[in-house]
């Protein structure tokens, strides 16, 4: 690399972590009981006090899950976007976020009829499930249609025909199932602990290394499958392994915060044009650290600008992530013209 680019590099770099930091500190002092720095510092170093449980117990796995989950759906959204060579492909424009949603509303819905309590490892494995039946369908209708705006147009169709399929279900179900259910799928970090932090913490990590041993296929792959065949890749290999990473990192978000929309598509943008670069190897942790600060951004706006009442993740996200997809969107119109 030149002097000029690494200096951007460690820039933007230190820019992310920088932001992520504050928001932070931001995020563990506010809410609906705003506390002091001081007063937040002296719980974590003794982790006692009067308002104790409220840090530990509730805004700490918050954030903490707002970094996991928020990074890996931009991840996600990442590959999603190498794979298909389209820049508005993501996990909930292509539906693997509502076939996530429709496979974690049947298994709640059917868990809960019975009395039983819901595991973090059930609720993963029926939001994956989910999600590679959402993409299975896409993939079969990618070996008809070739043409990816027409590809990224079924992923949507197949989106709105899970998201259908889930409302059908919820009007049958009890009362108070529907509330349970109606909370989960309006996308929030709430009522997240810290058993669930132990169960999303290694899935997501260990999806992100394998995510990350993969960047120099990546890069061959964003240059052509010519050339990445020329370098050895295995393509059909490459495709399947990209797919189920993907798959993956969005069921795990699907399964602990509901469906959020948007952050897989803009965020990945962002970090691009922040670092003026597709390198794999630098947009992976760019991307996770893009995405973490965006989530943390927009919970903090959830839960404290309407305070007591908390909005959904989703309308906050979307309020922040549609604008940029609409310049991505005319940007491109543009520079074809």
């Amino acid at each position: 690399m030149k002097p000029q680019p690494k200096m951007r590099y460690a820039g933007a770099f230190a820019v992310l972590l920088a932001l992520l930091a504050v928001l932070f500190v931001w995020n563990v002092n506010s809410g609906s009981l705003h506390l002091s720095v001081r007063e937040v510092a002296e719980i974590l170093l003794t982790h006692s006090g009067d308002n104790a449980v409220i840090v530990w117990e509730i805004r700490l796995p918050r954030i903490f899950a707002a970094i996991l989950l928020g990074g890996a759906l931009s991840v996600s959204g990442f590959l999603l976007q190498t794979f298909f060579a389209n820049p508005i492909a993501g996990p909930f424009v292509l539906g693997i976020s509502s076939g996530a949603k429709l496979t974690v509303a049947l298994t709640m819905i059917g868990a809960l009829s019975c009395g039983r309590v819901l595991g973090s490892a059930v609720m993963i494995t029926a939001a994956f499930a989910g999600a590679m039946l959402s993409m299975g369908f896409v993939l079969l209708i990618a070996q008809r249609v070739r043409q990816m705006p027409l590809l990224v147009v079924s992923g949507v169709m197949i989106g709105y025909i899970c998201s259908a399929v889930t409302d059908f279900v919820i009007t049958f179900a009890e009362d108070s199932n529907i509330v349970n259910l109606h909370n989960w799928s309006m996308g929030s970090f709430s009522g997240i602990s810290w058993d669930n932090i132990r169960v999303m913490t290694p899935v997501v990590l260990v999806s992100l290394v394998c995510v990350f041993l993969l960047s120099k296929p990546i890069g061959a792959y964003q240059l052509g499958e010519g050339y990445a065949r020329s370098m050895g890749v295995n393509i059909a290999a490459f495709r399947v392994v990209l797919i189920l990473l993907s798959s993956v990192l969005s069921a795990c978000v699907a399964a602990f915060a509901g469906p959020i929309s948007f952050v897989g598509i803009a965020v990945p943008h962002l970090a691009k044009s922040l670092f003026g670069t597709a390198k794999p190897i630098l947009m992976i942790p760019a991307c996770f650290l893009g995405g973490a600060g965006f989530c943390l951004l927009c919970d903090l706006i959830a839960r404290t600008v309407f305070a007591p009442t908390e909005l959904s993740i989703s309308t906050v996200t979307a309020l922040f992530g549609a604008p940029v997809v609409i310049y991505i969107m005319v940007h491109r119109k543009s520079s074809r013209g």
